[in-house]
């Protein structure tokens, strides 16, 4: 186990994030100490000598919200990322190591749970602006720990450790070259991309039998990209592992219709199943939800231009996440399993020339702009894409969950 650790600890911070000669900042759950442990250790071989780290606790959080007013709670640690801003500042590495506590915070209010993800984003709009403009290295890797692994698994004898093999096969940590097979998997989805900006799509229109009918325009501007980042200094590194996903920024205000979610969304500690969001030149106009109803129209209302679209992102039904035919309770491997789209900030990358823009300027030219971006999952076996492109082609891009033979 702990070779494939350390395996997984090289290849996060040299082939993914690429670490040379910079501070490395790591965002953990207090109980993945001992990978911290190990993904230092692995830094410090790189010449990494400034190691900063955020340590996250839902459970302490959730006790402390329980019992102290969050008046009180705004300079705590736990609800406080302004470390993030400091290490920005000195151009560090952010690795964040994401695991999940599924329904921590299901008795916590609403609006309360809506302050507290409202006040985490002002602490740390530098780190966010850095990184929206592409000018610093950030990776979401997933780190088991026991209770999500009991939450994944709940019949295994050892949860943690399968939980753990699962993520080593999913990144190919069990393969005789995993280095390879991460540049293999990466360049079959750069050929994706190439296809689909050749198209010049102008909108997808999405249907299944949830019943989701729904048309999502893309601008002239609009890149599609892999989640292979390209920063302003030259360097690319790899954002999301793993990652099977390829992916754009719409125009905002060119979404139309209904969609239902296929899988539950987990945000901030609750988990929102079996819901649908209907759009009207891009903007949400109704919530439905069978369970936590509240605490999506939350993320949606309590962040400025939460309530539209940043991110399309297309990822086959036939895919190593998806065919596990587990549901993993996290948005890093439940949105890599799905198509999905996101509520909340594009990506200056895959929007041409937002890059030097702001405010008004960003919204002229139909670029979301938000301190919020929250994935949720619509993909399903017999989802079908139409894409209608710039010249008038019409063409089926997915079809029955999959992309059509010309993308293979």
């Amino acid at each position: 186990m702990k070779e494939k650790q350390i395996l997984y600890a090289q290849i996060l911070l040299k082939t993914c994030l690429k670490v040379r000669n910079q501070p490395l900042f790591i965002i953990a759950p207090v109980e993945a100490y001992e990978f911290v442990r190990i993904v230092t250790d692995e830094a410090l071989k790189l010449g990494v000598t400034d190691i900063g780290y955020y340590y996250t606790d839902k459970y302490l959080q959730h006790s402390l919200l329980k019992k102290v007013p969050f008046k009180e709670l705004e300079s705590h640690p736990l609800f406080n990322k302004s470390t993030y801003d400091t290490y920005a500042k000195k151009n560090a590495a952010f690795l964040c190591l994401a695991s999940e506590a599924p329904n921590i915070m299901a008795d916590i209010d609403s609006k309360l749970m809506g302050k507290v993800n409202v006040h985490a984003a002002n602490t740390s709009t530098y780190y966010k602006k850095l990184q929206m403009q592409n000018k610093l290295a950030w990776l979401i890797a997933m780190v088991p720990t026991y209770d999500w692994a009991h939450q994944v698994y709940p019949q295994a004898k050892d949860p943690l450790n399968k939980l753990w093999e699962t993520i080593f096969n999913l990144c190919n940590l069990n393969s005789v070259k995993p280095h390879q097979e991460l540049k293999k998997e990466l360049q079959k989805n750069k050929n994706i991309c190439e296809k689909l900006n050749n198209l010049k799509i102008k909108e997808l229109h999405y249907t299944n039998k949830l019943g989701t009918d729904l048309t999502v325009g893309l601008s002239k501007k609009s890149i599609w990209c892999t989640t292979v980042s390209h920063l302003q200094n030259g360097q690319d590194i790899v954002c999301n592992f793993p990652s099977f996903e390829v992916f754009t920024t719409p125009d905002k205000y060119q979404v139309n219709g209904i969609v239902y979610s296929s899988l539950p969304l987990l945000n901030s500690g609750v988990v929102i199943e079996d819901f649908s969001l209907e759009f009207r030149n891009g903007k949400v106009t109704k919530v439905q939800a069978k369970k936590n109803a509240s605490y999506l129209q939350e993320i949606i209302s309590s962040i400025k231009n939460a309530n539209y679209l940043g991110e399309v992102a297309l990822v086959p039904y036939n895919s190593p996440i998806s065919n596990t035919k587990t549901l993993f309770y996290t948005t890093l491997l439940d949105e890599n399993a799905s198509c999905h789209l996101a509520l909340g900030s594009g990506f200056t990358e895959c929007f041409k020339g937002s890059e030097k823009l702001k405010g008004q300027d960003l919204d002229h030219i139909g670029f979301n702009d938000c301190q919020s971006h929250t994935d949720f999952m619509i993909g399903t076996k017999d989802l079908q894409i139409t894409a209608t492109t710039y010249d008038g082609q019409e063409l089926t891009i997915f079809k029955n969950g999959n992309f059509t033979e010309d993308f293979n």
